[in-house]
């Protein structure tokens, strides 16, 4: 009997990380499809809208991007680590642990999200000659 329940929290362990793994993975993604636009971005900057505050807005974007990609792939890591060989049971630390890093990824979202608008104003009020 108590195999069976030993067996069942060490399922309901590796399926809760493994769910954490997916959902991390999806956040790399977007950080990294986020960098590319950032690249893409600085280039209309410096041809067309050539404001120094906004380059430095978007370089420091850039790298909270780039630290938050670092924090998330050690996170990966970690989460592989127990995923393979970690013995304790999933608990409310862990999740708490975890939307913690899902909060730091929707803020970095929705703050690159603002600067990404203020550029597409800007650039509707370009006419061409």
């Amino acid at each position: 009997m108590e195999i069976k329940l030993s067996n069942k929290i060490e399922t309901h362990r590796r399926l809760c990380i493994k769910k954490d793994i997916i959902a991390l993975n999806h956040w790399i993604d977007a950080l990294t499809y986020v960098n590319t636009e950032i690249d893409s971005l600085s280039i209309i900057v410096q041809q067309l809208i050539k404001e120094h505050s906004i380059a430095l807005t978007l370089q420091g974007l850039r790298r909270k991007n780039t630290l938050l990609l670092a924090l998330l792939c050690k996170y990966e890591q970690e989460l592989n680590a127990e995923y393979e060989y970690g013995k304790f049971e999933y608990n409310l630390t862990r999740a708490k642990e975890h939307e913690k890093k899902r909060d730091k990824h929707t803020s970095f979202i929705q703050e690159y999200t603002l600067f990404k608008n203020e550029i597409y104003q800007r650039l509707s009020k370009f006419q061409r000659r």
